[in-house]
């Protein structure tokens, strides 16, 4: 068997490149909480947040990469569904919850580990977001971003991100209601706001409206 060289291992690599977008959602205050409310309701927020994104997650065709302790990362292929499946975890989560959240989204360009975990620049970025990010933000790389028609994204200024040599332009996103309000007479905008509000699973429609 011949010895493969550098050169022909990162050629390799390069071939496992894959585009993805991703999300970084986790609990705001979930170790003060815990001190003062006791593990049983901790364990019980976890429990919320774990049920709306089990089941938000597969409605916007991306899913669960991990679960990080009071947190969670989701992977997609598409980026305006990955931004969509987030938002609709934390407007969900706001009628459900005790605790804000707070997320970070990033795509690009990874290397696809053993099939199974995603290494490169867009998942360090999306959790570093994620860290910058206030309780009830949603920040997001505005490089090659996507939206939803029903998000919409407002300009901030530029942040240091460590490990990055250059501050990264980012924008807030938040949920464009007078967009919701004008088309809530369509079946597929009341599917979503079913959704959002966490009234009822989608009708079938929900299909036309992603």
């Amino acid at each position: 068997m011949g010895v493969v060289d550098t050169a022909e291992l990162a050629a390799i690599a390069v071939d496992r490149r894959v585009r993805r977008t991703f999300a970084f959602v986790d609990l705001c205050g979930f170790t003060d909480f815990t001190d003062d409310h006791g593990d049983e309701a901790a364990v019980h927020e976890l429990q919320i947040l774990r049920s709306i994104v089990r089941e938000v997650t597969p409605l916007f065709g991306v899913r669960v990469e991990k679960w990080l302790g009071d947190g969670v990362m989701i992977v997609g292929v598409e980026a305006d569904a990955l931004v969509g499946a987030a938002m609709a975890i934390e407007l969900r989560h706001t009628r459900q919850g005790h605790l804000p959240l707070r997320g970070g989204i990033a795509g690009g360009d990874v290397l696809l580990l053993e099939g199974d975990d995603y290494i490169g620049r867009a998942v360090n970025l999306a959790s570093r977001l994620s860290d910058l990010a206030g309780p009830g933000e949603l920040f997001a790389c505005a490089d090659g971003l996507e939206l939803p028609e029903w998000v919409v994204a407002s300009e901030r200024e530029p942040v240091v991100v460590k490990g990055l040599h250059e501050p990264v332009r980012i924008v807030s996103l938040s949920p464009d209601n007078a967009y919701l309000r004008r088309m809530s007479r369509s079946r597929s905008a009341q599917a979503l706001l079913a959704v959002l509000e966490g009234l009822t699973r989608p009708i079938r429609t929900w299909g036309a409206a992603g």
